[in-house]
């Protein structure tokens, strides 16, 4: 099969479509012919060599998300068959031409939605749904979205908006903002300048109740200060630095929480379990068309490196996919 492989780490143009072996389904696993998967910012530190694959995951073949057709199956896998249409995450290996997974790692791709669509789904809405399944959000609270433009964060204002929350996003271009807008964000501040807390805090006044933070560093602080009381923070990304210097006393006082979360390093049953959630809550939206994937750019499969390239701009809205067949 044709696969893309990090020759080195690098730029982008040390990845390189290569032949290599078919992988054999064990007898728990079953094979995809994948016809698309997303591109992710996970992508980008692997082929950097910053983030390598989980155990038991292919380790030069990127790719957590893909869509495609069941092509074989184990003798112990149930619920699966050859010919289904399927969409699911994984742990690496999805740029390629056929994959190996588990059948509780996958979802069925609705009637009607198109592969490329379908492989912008999994990563960013079982990411953004268990992001704020353990923030707990309920009806009427303000939830801030950073990096709304980006794939989890276009999922996570649909899904705030579905619970009947109140999303404020944030994002360093108007452009952005008024497309998150269309997805149900209630209000956007341009962080283009640096500072947001006290633009955040005259929106939600008294703060927001929880916060999906996919940037990190110097952004952890200011979000610190954009929280309520018992005010919740899960830290999903670190785009913007691993290290920040965060007021403690503020934690303290207002008795806040803030949780880490990354789906990529969890076990096969937590994996399992985050799929299964998102399968149950979310994929009815999806079906009914209250909530969809949102692609910038869908790429060729020899195109692959100029997908990088283009996410690594900053410049795309939503999710960069690439088309395998």
């Amino acid at each position: 099969m044709r696969a893309v492989v990090v020759s080195r780490p690098g730029p982008p143009s040390v990845l390189e479509v290569r032949d290599v072996a078919t992988p054999v389904p064990g007898p728990e696993e079953l094979r995809v012919r994948v016809h698309a998967f997303g591109v992710n910012r996970a992508d980008l530190l692997q082929r950097r060599g910053m983030y390598p694959a989980p155990p038991g995951s292919p380790q030069e073949i990127p790719g957590l998300e893909h869509a495609g057709v069941v092509d074989a199956v184990g003798p112990a896998v149930e619920g699966m068959a050859s010919g289904d249409r399927v969409m699911g995450i994984v742990g690496g290996g999805a740029y390629a031409e056929y994959l190996v997974t588990r059948a509780d790692q996958l979802v069925r791709i609705p009637q009607g939605i198109a592969f490329c669509d379908a492989a912008a789904i999994p990563e960013v809405f079982v990411t953004a749904h268990d992001a704020l399944e353990r923030l707990a959000v309920v009806r009427g609270e303000w939830v801030l979205v950073h990096a709304v433009g980006s794939g989890v964060g276009t999922a996570a204002v649909q899904l705030i908006a579905a619970r009947g929350a109140k999303c404020i996003g944030t994002s360093r271009t108007d452009a952005k903002l008024a497309r998150a807008r269309e997805l149900g964000m209630e209000a956007g501040v341009n962080t283009a300048g640096g500072d947001f807390a006290d633009a955040v805090l005259q929106l939600a006044r008294g703060g927001v109740a929880a916060a999906v933070d996919l940037l990190g560093g110097p952004f952890l602080q200011q979000t610190i200060e954009c929280m309520a009381r018992r005010g919740r923070i899960i830290l999903v990304g670190l785009s913007a630095g691993r290290r920040a210097d965060i007021d403690l006393g503020t934690i303290l006082r207002q008795r806040l929480r803030i949780e880490g979360t990354v789906l990529r390093s969890r076990d096969d049953e937590e994996k399992a379990a985050a799929v299964s959630s998102f399968g149950i809550s979310v994929m009815p939206l999806i079906e009914s068309g209250s909530i969809r994937s949102v692609i910038d750019r869908v790429f060729e499969f020899e195109q692959v490196a100029a997908a990088h390239e283009y996410l690594e701009s900053n410049a795309s809205f939503g999710k960069v996919v690439v088309q395998v067949v």
